[in-house]
């Protein structure tokens, strides 16, 4: 067999060299079409994902209805009407009747019906938001009357049988709220929390009988001695938490379903708490 000359030696490196080249550029040609996403290969055009939740801000106002439990503590509240019916006196100063619990708590419920409007903030699932609303119970009062009857000795040597009767009266008209909301969405479901203050309207009347049988160093009878208060529309403050959930079912309609529970200040002594549970429907702008 005849060698290859030096020239067909030349010729066979230029050639596998060429083919070495193209070998090269297919691969590189591939690999780069296989890295260009479908994407740049339409144009450069990109479909944006929806969001896995509805829009929530802007302005929302609605109606709701809801079913309330008041629990009122009348425990002391005719410490003052009885403070002052025994003011002056060693029975008070020692004994101080005036501080026994002469009335039970008491639990009443009543349907409501109210209406809200607020300001809703939305950061992707985070919304925030802010509610004024008014609340109007059908009928929320409680009633209690009961006596206590106790024997002590002063030291001036009197014994007092006293006899405590007592008999007191409390209603929540209506009430106002300012809350805060802080959510979280997903879907079409909005869960929440909240916290805020209220301001209520009430009307109470509380009445009180002392009697003293006094025996030993002194005998005699002090009373049946009464005192009476009472006062209608006293304004009262309160603290709100709670909870709730709002569910979309139109791009601006939703409904919603909440608890609500409220601390109010005494008012006249008398302790009280609202818990409610209610749903509404609601419209946003």
């Amino acid at each position: 067999m005849t060698s290859p000359t030096p020239t067909s030696r030349r010729r066979y490196g230029r050639a596998a060299a060429v083919i070495a080249l193209l070998i090269a550029a297919a691969a590189f040609g591939r690999a780069s079409a296989a890295d260009l996403d479908d994407s740049y290969l339409r144009g450069g055009f990109t479909e944006e994902k929806a969001p896995g939740y509805v829009r929530w801000d802007g302005v929302v106002f609605g109606a709701t209805i809801g079913r309330s439990n008041m629990t009122t503590d009348f425990g002391a509240g005719t410490s003052s009407q009885i403070a002052y019916i025994l003011r002056n006196s060693t029975l008070e100063d020692e004994a101080q009747p005036s501080s026994w619990t002469t009335l039970p708590k008491n639990i009443t419920s009543s349907n409501q019906f109210g209406g809200f409007v607020g300001y809703n903030w939305q950061w992707d699932e985070l919304v925030l938001g802010a509610d004024i609303a008014y609340n109007h119970p059908s009928s929320l009062e409680s009633n209690a009357s009961d006596s206590i009857d106790r024997i002590v000795t002063t030291s001036d040597s009197v014994t007092h049988d006293v006899l405590l009767q007592s008999q007191a009266s409390f209603k929540l008209v209506d009430y106002a709220t300012v809350r805060g909301r802080a959510g979280y969405a997903f879907g079409q479901f909005l869960p929440y929390g909240m916290l805020g203050v209220g301001i209520g309207r009430f009307n109470y009347s509380v009445s009180a009988t002392v009697t003293d049988h006094q025996s030993g160093a002194v005998v005699g009878t002090f009373g049946p001695v009464t005192q009476t208060d009472a006062k209608d529309g006293v304004i009262d403050a309160g603290l709100v938490v709670g909870a709730g959930l709002d569910v979309a079912v139109l791009p601006n309609v939703f409904l919603r379903a909440e608890w609500e529970y409220i601390i109010w200040a005494p008012v006249n002594s008398i302790k009280s708490t609202l818990n409610t549970g209610r749903v509404g429907v609601a419209v946003r702008f």
